[in-house]
């Protein structure tokens, strides 16, 4: 399997290069030359391992043992089941995809902790080290740093948006006190940390001397491993392979959505795609009108980690949009850096539907899916949940996929339910605990500088 840039000027590389390198050398994202067709019948009856290992032995062909490497990965002692992603059926044709069952309890866990086994063993392959630059708005940070806390051959400098994440997100990562650890608190939206860590990879010299890479869903083995779980809860919700379902995803990145795509793309027997944004609703706009139009700046809401008012992956389905033809992609993000917005709506987006979900929205539904079914979802979950109720077809399962637990988001869930979310013995006095972390700039020189003097 070779790879591609969407804006076509880097040349096709192997998996194990691109994972390293994170963006393209022309500032687009890599995706593969051509999407892998499904075998359904061989991977209905496996486990999740087996099944993990099939997927991505498409997308990472040349990385050594990767059989064994996923084994590792994907164990009880890690997600606290053998199923790793356990499918609940909350009615007849109604279901939830527990994705948060890893160490920080987000759904990110399932391609961080992965992601961590293949930088470790492609770096000692070649007695390299690697600095890991990214920028969360609440869970790939913690997810990325517990995945790569003490790796010789690894540091972290993570950008998250001062005063924008719960006080649980904010402790996960702050609290660790690893050496390989770094946690930038940036002045400004996630937007602005997502934009500081292109321009840093902009600098093709710089990049290149302290020898960054990435863990945001820039890096398409996030992508790969995401895809894994369509396929899981897909055989687990159905009796044969002939029947379809959909999918309720909350998005504000379009990594998560866009994993359910790939796997449609590969043969999965999916209706529709149902992408939920919270107030932050430039991706539920595009998928009604087909005009993309981001925002000055993200409003802080009650589901934080869909506060994101540009969609990075959003560049890997519209090179699609455009038929893979890099020189047209290019010009319209030129084009979105002029204006704001660029206009597709004469080019057909079928198999997506998408609605928007506010606090009030989210207080609701987290008490009606509490007294109906028993169950108390996140505030993200249940954006989903929401909107995957009112796009609901009649006939057709309907998968919700849960993107964090309640416990990181105590106050949401306080207001809905009036008691405090569960939350296991170890995270117990986890925001009392002493805490690390710089206060930065939004200033790209700034962020240089602290990597030049920390690097691994």
């Amino acid at each position: 399997m070779r790879y591609v840039s969407t804006r076509g000027g880097a040349a096709p590389q192997r998996f194990s290069d691109i994972l390293l390198e994170g963006l393209a050398p022309d500032g687009g994202l890599y995706v593969p030359e051509s999407y892998p067709m499904a075998d359904l019948a061989a991977w209905r009856g496996l486990g999740y391992p087996g099944l993990a290992a099939a997927i991505l032995q498409q997308f990472m062909d040349d990385v050594r043992d990767l059989k064994a490497l996923v084994g590792r990965t994907y164990t009880k002692a890690v997600f606290g089941s053998d199923d790793i992603v356990p499918l609940k059926t909350l009615e007849p044709g109604l279901h939830l995809l527990g994705l948060s069952q890893g160490p920080t309890l987000a759904f990110k866990d399932i391609a961080l902790q992965l992601l961590g086994e293949l930088f470790e063993q492609v770096l000692g392959a070649r007695a390299q080290t690697l600095n890991i630059l990214g920028a969360t708005s609440g869970d790939t940070g913690s997810a990325a740093e517990h995945a790569m806390r003490g790796r010789e051959r690894l540091a972290v400098f993570m950008l998250s948006p001062h005063g924008r994440m719960s006080a649980f997100q904010a402790a996960q990562m702050y609290s660790l006190q690893d050496a390989n650890i770094h946690n930038l608190a940036v002045k400004g939206t996630f937007d602005d940390c997502q934009d500081l860590v292109k321009r840093v990879n902009a600098d093709a010299a710089f990049k290149a001397r302290q020898r960054i890479g990435a863990v945001n869903s820039i890096n398409w083995a996030r992508i790969a491993a995401q895809v894994v779980y369509y396929f899981w809860g897909y055989f687990r919700a159905t009796r044969g392979n002939q029947e379809s379902v959909s999918f309720a995803v909350p998005s504000g990145n379009f990594g998560n959505i866009y994993a359910g795509y790939v796997a449609r793309r590969m043969g999965l027997p999916v209706r529709r795609l149902i992408l939920a944004t919270n107030e932050n609703d430039v991706l539920d706009e595009f998928f009604r009108t087909g005009k993309y139009r981001v925002r000055q700046a993200a409003v802080a809401t009650s589901s934080p980690s869909m506060d994101i008012s540009k969609a990075s992956n959003f560049e890997r389905y519209a090179f699609d949009l455009v038929e893979r033809e890099g020189g047209a992609l290019g010009g319209l993000w030129r084009q979105l850096e002029t204006d704001g917005e660029i206009d597709l709506s004469l080019i057909p987006r079928s198999g997506f539907a998408s609605g928007r979900s506010t606090h009030a929205d989210r207080i609701a539904t987290i008490r009606s899916v509490h007294a109906r079914y028993g169950v108390t979802v996140d505030p993200h979950t249940a954006d989903g949940i929401k909107v995957g109720l009112e796009q609901r077809e009649a006939g057709v399962p309907l998968i919700c996929l849960e993107t964090a637990l309640p416990a990181k988001f105590a106050a949401t869930i306080r207001e809905a339910l009036g008691r405090e979310p569960e939350r296991a013995q170890v995270f117990e006095g986890l925001e009392q605990r002493p805490q690390r972390c710089a206060s930065i700039a939004a200033d790209e020189q700034a962020v240089k500088r602290y990597i030049e003097a920390h690097a691994a």
